[in-house]
C-alpha cells in the first residue's frame, strides 16, 4: 500500500502523524510511504530523518494527496483539503465530526473511507483518544493558571496562592483522561481542586490517586452552579465518544462567577460543554463573555508538538499497520476497535453518535465496508 503524510495546514499546529521511526516499521512490512516535504519540522523531524528511514519525499502535498491509498493525519481535514481526497482512499485522523456539520457533509460528499482516531474503541477505552486528552488535561491548567494573571484579562490570582493567601479553587468538570490530568495538575500546583462526575466508580478511584487536595463531587446542575460561584477556574472536560459535549455551563451561570475568572473548554473539539465556548487558536486564544475569560482552543496539543507526536504516533501507529497490511474491508470487519472508529465509508456515515446529533442516516461500518471496499 502507498500511505502518505502532509503537513498539517490548521493555525498553529505543528505536530505531524508519521515520525521516522513510524517510516522505518512500514516500511519493513512492505509498504511504500511518501512524506510532504516540511511535513515533520514542527515537531523538529527534518526531511533528511525521514528520507534516511526509507521515505519517499514529495514537494507540496498535492502529489501525496493523489498517490496515496492511505493518508495519515492529525486534524480533521480543512475545507480546502476536501477537494483533495478521493473515493475509496483511507484517511486516517482525528475527524470530531459532531461538532461540525459542514465538515460531515463535506467529507461524507469525498467518498472517502474516514477512519477516526477519536472513536477507535478497546475495552470501553479510547486509546487513541487518551495520549492527547493526557497532555491537553495538563496544557488545560497551564494555560488557566497564564490567564488568572490580570495583564491578560484575568482576576489576578496566583492558582497555588502563598503562605497566609489560599489558593485559587478550581472547578474540573469530568473525571475522564482529561479531567484526571488536569486535577493531578492544578493540585500538584497547590490549588483547591474539585472535580465533577456521575460515575460512583470513577470518583472512588479519583479519591484513591488523586491527591488530599482534591475532592470529588457529584454533578448535578445545582452542584455545578455552587461551585461555579466560588471558582477561579473552570477546566470543561466533558466527553461522550463520537458525539456531541453538553452543556454543563450555561450563559446565565457566568453571572455567578467573579469578574476575571477563567473557563478553559477542553470539550470545544466536540462542541464544547460551554453554552457560550466558541473556538479560538493559540493566535488569538480567549474572548470575554459577561466578565469571564474563555479560553477554547482547539488544538491545544499542537502547543507542544514534540511531546505530542511521539505521544500520538506511539498509539496510532499499529492501528495504521493493521489498515495498511490487511486492506480496509479486511481491517474493519476482523476489528470491532477499526469499525468503531470508521465514521464514514465511501459516503456512507457509519457513525451513530454522530447521525443522532445531526438527525442523519446511518449504516453500520461493518456492512457499509462490505457493500463499498
Amino acid at each position: 500500500m502507498k500511505i502518505g503524510c502532509v503537513r498539517e495546514i490548521k493555525t498553529h499546529e505543528y505536530r505531524v502523524a508519521l515520525t521516522p521511526a513510524g517510516v522505518e516499521e512500514l516500511r519493513a512490512d512492505g509498504h511504500e510511504v511518501l512524506i510532504e516535504a516540511g511535513a515533520g519540522e514542527g515537531s523538529g523531524m527534518d526531511d533528511a530523518q525521514y528520507q534516511e528511514a526509507g521515505a519517499r519525499l514529495v514537494e507540496g502535498c498535492e502529489g501525496v494527496w493523489a498517490e496515496a491509498d492511505m493518508v495519515l493525519k492529525v486534524k480533521e481535514p480543512q475545507e480546502v483539503e476536501w477537494s483533495r481526497m478521493r473515493p475509496g482512499q483511507v484517511l486516517f485522523t482525528y475527524f470530531h465530526l459532531a461538532a461540525d456539520r459542514k465538515l460531515t457533509e463535506g467529507v461524507l460528499a469525498t467518498g472517502t473511507h474516514c477512519i477516526a482516531y477519536e472513536t477507535l474503541t478497546v475495552d470501553r477505552r479510547l486509546p487513541l483518544l487518551e495520549p492527547m486528552s493526557e497532555v491537553a488535561g495538563r496544557l488545560a491548567i497551564q494555560a488557566g493558571a497564564k490567564h488568572l494573571e490580570k495583564p491578560v484579562g484575568g482576576s489576578g490570582v496566583l492558582l497555588g496562592g502563598v503562605p497566609g493567601v489560599r489558593p485559587a479553587r478550581v472547578l474540573v468538570l469530568g473525571g475522564g483522561t482529561v479531567g484526571t490530568q488536569s486535577a493531578r495538575m492544578a493540585a500538584g500546583l497547590g490549588a483547591d481542586v474539585i472535580i465533577c462526575d456521575v460515575n460512583h466508580a470513577r470518583m472512588a478511584y479519583l479519591d484513591e490517586v488523586l491527591p488530599a487536595n482534591c475532592t470529588t463531587l457529584w454533578s448535578s446542575r445545582r452542584a455545578i452552579r455552587e461551585e461555579l460561584a466560588q471558582a477561579d477556574l473552570v477546566v470543561g472536560a466533558v466527553l461522550i465518544p463520537g458525539a456531541a459535549a453538553p452543556k454543563l455551563v450555561q450563559r446565565e451561570d457566568l453571572a455567578l462567577m467573579r469578574p476575571g475568572s477563567v473557563i478553559v473548554d477542553v470539550a470545544i473539539d466536540q462542541g464544547g460543554c460551554v453554552e457560550t465556548a466558541r473556538p479560538t487558536t493559540h493566535t488569538d486564544p480567549t474572548f470575554v463573555v459577561d466578565g469571564v475569560v474563555h479560553y477554547c482552543v482547539a488544538n491545544m496539543p499542537g502547543a507542544v508538538p514534540r511531546t505530542s507526536t511521539l505521544a500520538l504516533t506511539s498509539a496510532t501507529l499499529p492501528w495504521a499497520r493493521r489498515i495498511a497490511s490487511q486492506g480496509i474491508r479486511a481491517a474493519i470487519e476482523g476489528s470491532a476497535p477499526l469499525a468503531a472508529a470508521a465514521n464514514c465509508i465511501g459516503g456512507t456515515l457509519t457513525c451513530e453518535a454522530v447521525a443522532r446529533d445531526f438527525g442523519m442516516e446511518w449504516t453500520p461500518a461493518v456492512e457499509a465496508v462490505g457493500a463499498k471496499a
